[in-house]
């Protein structure tokens, strides 16, 4: 419902309004509210509420998937499609993001038999050869009836052939072995679907030569109108703007009498003599039947296209859906993605989905214990900036010691194991440290599996079906509405809060920053205990409130994570400790930096006792996690 508010600061009080009670209630902003009571519009304005919901629905999805940087992996996975349209529609489709579960599941599917073909070698789905804008062109050509250029007559013929060959292929891969149908499926109907009119494309080549020209052939009237244009031409004697004259300088005119024509080229006078004139006239006649002759063979050409354009027409979106199919299968080899075990929540990790490549029961049990599991995944993009360096320094001869160095330096994978309980995990650990990039992975690994794409990591994920995911990450400011930062990320909070459903992926960096330490911690300890009772499905927060840390020993929904900090090298690793806070390293690295030692005792002083102990016990706590870590390593080393 819209409220409105007789007191104090109108933008304060529309975003105090807008948190859910439960957070009103546990955080004072230092607002006084007059009379306790809210105005609500009347019910004449439910109609203007929809509207309004919606967009802030579209406002905060946009939001989300801008700061995850959704376009620019959509982009990259539409640059593998091989035609013009193939890329358009691999955009839209993966930005639509609207697919139902059993959607995502089809589209896991189609990527699955597209790797597998890609795999066989013998069905390839490349169809750079297809001019798939020209056979569009045709298409609307022919249902005009208007005429159908010989290009565009080449582009069908090229795409029925393709289709045809494709075919072939597919025949010839299940002949010699029956289970490619399987493996190949739900590939496998769309090919064995296509309907191929050989006799339109001899036709088409009866008529059109392979450079998009109308062929002698094509009508006895089209071969006799050339003939005598080729005969008219050879008995003249030069040819300007297409037609037979002859040249004089342009000191000296000539002694026979004929028609002065305009000369643009500045080269003198040009005369058509009178004796050529009706030479001329019978040459521009036969040059028209000559024309004539070619739009009756193209207008002949269009007609007997008109009954195969619907399966010309099921054909060319065949081949974009395939092409896109393609794109999402070749993306996922060329940077080294996994199937996803999808599962629906609510449903049961046990019927979550597994691919052609199955797990071993020991494994799929261990698997059942986490809500998402995603061992050494990697950051696309992170992926993506990693490859566009290493073909440009390959490029330069001169950078070969530079491209040996890029190599060696990938991008580091972190684990991610989330178990089942867990409603809300909290992550903290050092500036630089790594966590907005996790929470970024884990993000477009999420919209990643929803649409039908690989997961960049080293095994096969389990990752929940997500409705939606909602992130607010980042410095933002919106101008627009006179928020200052702390209070649009507020706000982006608000709406997602609202719109956040139980199936729904929420990732909230820097919670209760921007702020009075105090009040942005206890705003957003309160923020997540929302999320927890009654937010979405998983909630994962990145914060420098060590407040945020105490919830987990409170509530078992929560889970403590941390970011792994180097201290002997004064850098972070950016790996994820789990079951661990992070502890403060401010004062310990400014130690190791020189500070004066009065300074740093005095800092340790000023900080605390008690802090001081729990950053040793966290430090006890990392090191035994690290024990038990290399001692579990070992002994699955031993087993292998």
């Amino acid at each position: 419902m819209l409220y409105s508010a007789p007191f104090g600061n109108p933008i304060s009080i529309s975003i105090a309004i807008s948190l859910t009670p439960t957070i009103v209630r546990r955080v004072t902003l230092g607002i006084r509210f007059k009379n306790g009571a809210f105005l609500s519009h009347s019910s004449s304005s439910s109609n203007q509420y929809v509207v309004i919901q919606d967009e802030k629905k579209s406002s905060v999805h946009y939001d989300s998937l801008r700061v995850l940087e959704w376009d620019k992996l959509c982009d990259c996975v539409a640059s593998f499609a091989r035609t013009s349209l193939g890329r358009e529609a691999t955009k839209a489709k993966l930005w639509s993001l609207n697919q139902t579960y059993e959607e995502s599941m089809r589209l896991l599917d189609e990527t699955n038999a597209a790797v597998e073909m890609l795999k066989h070698g013998g069905c390839s789905l490349d169809f750079t050869g297809v001019d798939v804008l020209l056979v569009q062109s045709a298409i609307q050509h022919a249902r005009r009836s208007s005429l159908v250029e010989g290009n565009e007559a080449m582009a069908v013929v090229s795409l029925l052939q393709y289709a045809d060959a494709l075919q072939l292929s597919l025949k010839a891969a299940l002949k010699e072995d029956a289970d490619w149908y399987k493996r190949f499926m739900p590939l496998t109907e769309v090919i064995m679907g296509f309907v191929v009119n050989r006799s339109l494309v001899k036709l088409i080549q009866q008529i059109i030569d392979e450079d998009g020209s109308v062929k002698d052939s094509a009508s006895p009237n089209l071969k006799r109108s050339r003939d005598q244009v080729r005969t008219l031409e050879r008995r003249e004697v030069c040819n300007i703007d297409g037609r037979w004259c002859i040249k004089s300088s342009a000191d000296r005119m000539t002694n026979f009498k004929g028609l002065l024509l305009p000369s643009s080229s500045g080269i003198g006078s040009i005369v058509e003599p009178l004796p050529v004139v009706s030479l001329n006239d019978e040459l521009q006649q036969a040059r028209a039947s000559v024309a004539k002759a070619e739009a009756d063979a193209l207008s002949l050409l269009a007609t007997k296209m008109q009954n195969d354009l619907d399966d010309i027409e099921m054909l060319l979106n065949s081949v974009i859906q395939l092409d896109v199919v393609n794109a999402r299968a070749t993306y996922g080899l060329s940077y080294g993605g996994s199937c996803p075990n999808l599962f629906l929540p609510g449903e049961g990790a046990a019927d979550f989905y597994l691919s052609e490549n199955k797990v071993s029961n020991a494994l799929l049990a261990k698997k059942r214990d986490w809500v998402l599991y995603m061992p050494k995944a990697y950051h696309p993009l992170l992926l993506l900036q990693h490859k566009q360096n290493l073909r440009k320094a390959r490029k330069d001869s001169k950078k070969a010691s530079a491209a040996t160095a890029l190599e060696q330096a990938r991008p580091v994978p972190v684990d991610f194991f989330i178990a089942q309980k867990t409603r809300v995990l909290v992550i903290t650990g050092p500036n630089t440290g790594g966590k907005t990039i996790c929470l970024k992975t884990i993000g477009l690994a999420a919209l990643m599996a929803k649409s039908g794409l690989h997961v960049l990591s080293s095994e096969s994920v389990q990752i929940p079906w997500f409705d939606s995911v909602f992130a607010d990450i980042g410095d933002e400011q919106s101008l627009s509405q006179s928020l200052s930062t702390f209070s649009g990320h507020l706000k982006q909070i608000s709406d997602i809060q609202s719109q956040a459903t139980s199936q729904s992926l929420v990732l909230l960096d820097e919670v209760g920053a921007g702020t009075n330490p105090l009040e942005g911690a206890a705003l957003g300890m309160s923020l997540l205990e929302s999320f927890a009772e009654t937010g979405a499905l998983l909630t994962i927060a990145t914060t420098h409130h060590g407040e945020l840390k105490t919830l987990k020993y409170s509530n078992d929904a929560f889970e403590n994570a941390c970011m792994e900090f180097d201290e002997v090298n004064l850098k972070p690793t950016y790996k994820i400790l789990w079951g661990v806070p992070g502890r403060s390293n401010a004062i310990n690295i400014a130690e190791r930096l020189g500070l004066p030692s009065a300074v740093v005792e005095k800092a340790r002083e000023l900080y605390g006792a008690a802090s001081a102990e729990i950053d040793e016990i966290i430090l006890d706590m990392e090191r035994l996690k690290q024990e038990y870590q290399e001692l579990l390593d070992k002994s699955q080393h031993r087993l292998m």
